[in-house]
């Protein structure tokens, strides 16, 4: 047994068992139809009894499976080869009992090597090909023939003993060779459609499967390479931070000296100014301050639970503190779940202002933007939109993807940070173009509901 094996690998290898049960469950049903029909539909005398007892056995070992399926236990790849194996050898006692290898069927044989291809590394699959080479050489030497099938030439003695008794002989011979041929055709031909019918069907789901983990990769690598400048922008933001910390200590301290030798009933207006340095340079301090903290704390500690309604009106104030002449057309859906709660995170809350600042730069004073939001007890959609000159080509190529610097909108680490905060928190963006003028940044994101679900279904 394996020691340890992955979510992915176990979630595979818990899948590729249960296909066994499904295809097993159609084999039993084949072969009890085939059973029938030859029986009691053509007549064909078979060891009916001990061909019902091997579909029995293998009907007992399939509820054995379906069992082994709601088990917690992992799924190793020698108790999928061991699976295959019992039909293997259910396949040949129904073969032995049938012919061996003369039965039109044999072809069977070949699914189990198919599937062990599929779904096991390539030593499980020479394995399975030995078994059932072995199998079959074995049954052309020992099994059950088909007596009711068989056909037998006369007996040429009859010849000159009675003519006319021979040729009865030989014509009977001739139409249970032909019924013979007839139906070791039909089985060949029967085999051939099942067969590649099935192989057709595996083959589609490994090519939806091997599709499916190259779109994995593709991802992993593309958030890979985004984390990796995400770590160096955190790296370059941290080391400046330090080296501005200084230069900024110093002119806070030339800004309050200023202030005192500038009283404001003597020199009003450059007394306001100076207030409006000190402004900006706190505001500069406390940006750095957010830029050196560290980028490893967990969203508890970054964040609180709050209110969505809260948390939009929050957002919406901190903007405005920078923004108070921008002009905003709010939308909410009426249709809302109040009780919604989010994790007020900082780096998600500049990620959402960014995007407003950004819109507000490209839209006309006179038209502003717009802000929709409407959320359900799961997941929150906001959508910011502005009625500028629309999304820069080169900036809707490499969204998301690194930073781009664009002089027409100024959209470049700012819009880099907001797509990495938000895949971060398990949501997505999408900034497009609207046809009649301006873009739209779509944000979507789960919410606690949303995620405590996530992780009781992950621990079920």
């Amino acid at each position: 047994m394996l020691s340890h094996v992955s979510p992915k690998s176990e979630a595979a290898a818990r899948q590729n068992l249960k296909w066994i049960y499904i295809l097993r469950n159609l084999m039993m049903l084949i072969e009890a139809l085939l059973i029938f029909l030859s029986v009691h539909g053509l007549n064909f005398q078979l060891p009916e009894q001990q061909l019902w007892l091997v579909i029995l056995s293998i009907g007992s070992v399939n509820i054995y499976t379906s069992m082994r399926l709601k088990t917690d236990e992992p799924v190793t790849e020698l108790e999928i080869f061991s699976q295959i194996t019992i039909d293997v050898l259910s396949i040949a006692a129904l073969l032995y009992l049938t012919g061996g290898a003369s039965n039109p069927i044999t072809w069977v044989f070949l699914l189990p090597v198919i599937i062990t291809t599929i779904m096991l590394p390539q030593s499980y699959s020479w394995y399975m090909v030995i078994l059932t080479t072995s199998l079959y050489t074995a049954l052309i030497a020992f099994n059950i023939p088909l007596p009711s099938i068989e056909p037998h030439m006369p007996d040429p003695a009859l010849l000159h003993e009675d003519m006319a008794h021979y040729q009865m002989l030989q014509q009977a011979h001739t139409m249970s060779d032909k019924s013979y041929f007839s139906l070791h055709l039909f089985g060949m031909w029967f085999g051939f459609v099942f067969s590649a019918g099935l192989v057709a069907f595996f083959v589609a789901e490994l090519a939806k499967t091997l599709r499916h983990q190259e779109r994995n990769l593709a991802e992993a690598r593309e958030n890979a390479l985004r984390d990796e400048r995400v770590v160096a922008l955190g790296t370059l933001a941290a080391s400046a931070a330090h080296d501005m910390g200084t230069p900024l200590g110093t002119i806070a301290i030339v800004a309050h000296e200023l202030e005192q030798e500038y009283p404001i009933h003597r020199f009003p207006d450059l007394y306001e100014k100076t207030l409006i340095m000190q402004q900006q340079i706190n505001r500069c301090k406390e940006a750095l301050s957010v830029m050196s903290a560290s980028a490893g704390e967990l969203r508890a500690e970054s964040g609180k639970v709050t209110l969505v309604t809260n948390y939009i009106d929050a957002v919406l104030n901190q903007w405005r503190a920078h923004q108070p002449s921008a002009k905003l057309n709010f939308f909410i859906n009426p249709c809302v779940a109040a009780e919604a709660k989010i994790i007020a995170e900082r780096t998600l809350t500049h990620s959402i202002i960014n995007i407003l600042n950004n819109a507000v730069e490209a839209s006309p004073a006179e038209q502003g933007i717009e802000l929709h939001a409407s959320w359900d007890l799961d997941y929150i959609t906001i959508k910011i939109r502005d009625f500028g000159s629309g999304l820069p080509p080169e900036v809707a190529e490499l969204a998301g993807k690194q930073p781009v610097a664009s002089k027409k909108r100024g959209l470049g680490v700012g819009l880099f940070l907001t797509y990495s905060t938000i895949s971060r928190l398990g949501g997505k963006i999408i900034i497009s173009n609207v046809e009649s003028g301006g873009a739209c940044a779509e944000i979507t994101l789960p919410l606690l509901n949303a995620e405590t679900n996530d992780d009781n279904s992950g621990n079920g």
